[in-house]
């Protein structure tokens, strides 16, 4: 009985390996102590493909499929070790099968803001974060490249390097791209395929193939992203100055409303901070409109004549006690808010 123990532990006739869980990449077929049998079977299951090492030299990968194991399907094994065609004998090699499955939902983003050019605005910091799906592509790449001799190589242990290829990649993808940071930043998928083509030759130099890249969110610096919010509403009104310190003063209002309701003692303040901006908007725009005609005479003649800014604002600050006090309604308030901005133009 020991004797047959012994030869059933030394030669090996099936060779397969059955997944246990996932983010395995590699794994090696336990051989210590054992030979493969001439003529054994090789099973490889779909979504895998396995690899034969004869002393450190990559020879024969085989795809998914059921093999008899002989010299017709090993060549390279048959060559590297001298084999005659009628080649019987058991012999040693080391196998090691890889999992060709997506490994999908890999996190990526960036622990501080990147700095990247852009057209519109010079240097553009910025972060991001999402996800993306790679496989094995190339057995023998990523043998010879990464998971070597180990006898299991898992996902996570790739986790580091290829977020940091994503991240050294943002750059090169929007220059490369040729749009705009502004039309990256409104068009998500399009940012994703420009990383996705940037990303693409680093994972095959590692026998990977990057299968999907997202990207879920881009966001700018607070500083920035308030420079972006007055361009934003300088297009809301077509680029017209003045229309757009009515814009502002209107945005104001309800703010002004509010610290008159809680008692505030600041909104005078406000009211000749606000003044200043929309005389100020006055002046661009009636300079505007005096170039565009071609002359002093005909931009005076043009302008629209409304009251004082500072007499307005004074008048709102007064509506809005008077709606706190309860004396006006939200609707009569309104009604004279959009009345008196009338007359600014």
């Amino acid at each position: 009985m020991a004797l047959m123990d012994f030869i059933k532990k030394q030669f090996i006739d099936i060779l397969q390996w059955t997944e246990e869980g996932d983010g395995t990449l590699a794994w090696r077929f336990p051989m210590e102590g054992m030979e493969i049998q001439t003529g054994a079977t090789l099973v490889v299951r779909e979504s895998q493909m396995a690899l034969f090492v004869n002393e450190g030299q990559v020879a024969d990968v085989f795809g998914p499929g059921t093999y008899k194991l002989t010299t017709q399907t090993l060549p390279v094994l048959t060559y590297l070790k001298n084999w005659d065609k009628l080649f019987q004998s058991p012999f040693k090699s080391d196998v090691y099968f890889f999992s060709t499955r997506q490994q999908i939902d890999q996190k990526w983003g960036t622990p501080q803001p990147i700095t990247i050019r852009d057209a519109d605005f010079g240097a553009v910091r910025l972060r991001a974060f999402g996800n993306y799906a790679y496989r094995v592509a190339d057995p023998k790449l990523f043998h010879t490249e990464i998971s070597g001799t180990r006898e299991s190589y898992p996902a996570a242990d790739l986790d580091g390097q290829l977020r940091g290829l994503v991240l050294q990649n943002i750059s090169n993808a929007i220059a490369g791209s040729g749009v705009a940071f502004l039309d990256l930043a409104a068009n998500q998928l399009m940012f994703a395929d420009a990383l996705a083509k940037a990303l693409a030759p680093a994972f095959e130099k590692l026998g990977l193939k990057l299968e999907a890249m997202t990207v879920q969110n881009l966001s700018l610096p607070e500083e920035l992203q308030k420079v972006l919010d007055q361009k934003i509403g300088m297009g809301m009104v077509g680029n017209d100055m003045g229309r757009f310190m009515q814009y502002q003063t209107a945005q104001a209002i309800p703010k002004m409303a509010e610290g008159a309701a809680q008692g505030g003692g600041g909104i005078a303040g406000d009211a000749m901070g606000l003044g200043a901006g929309v005389a100020l908007g006055q002046v661009l725009a009636q300079n505007l409109q005096a170039g565009l005609q071609g002359g002093a005479a005909q931009a005076a003649a043009a302008a629209p004549v409304g009251v004082r800014p500072e007499e307005v604002m004074a008048t709102l600050e007064k509506l809005a006690d008077l709606k706190a006090k309860g004396i006006l309604t939200q609707e009569e308030f309104d009604a004279k808010k959009a009345e008196l901005l009338k007359k600014l133009v």
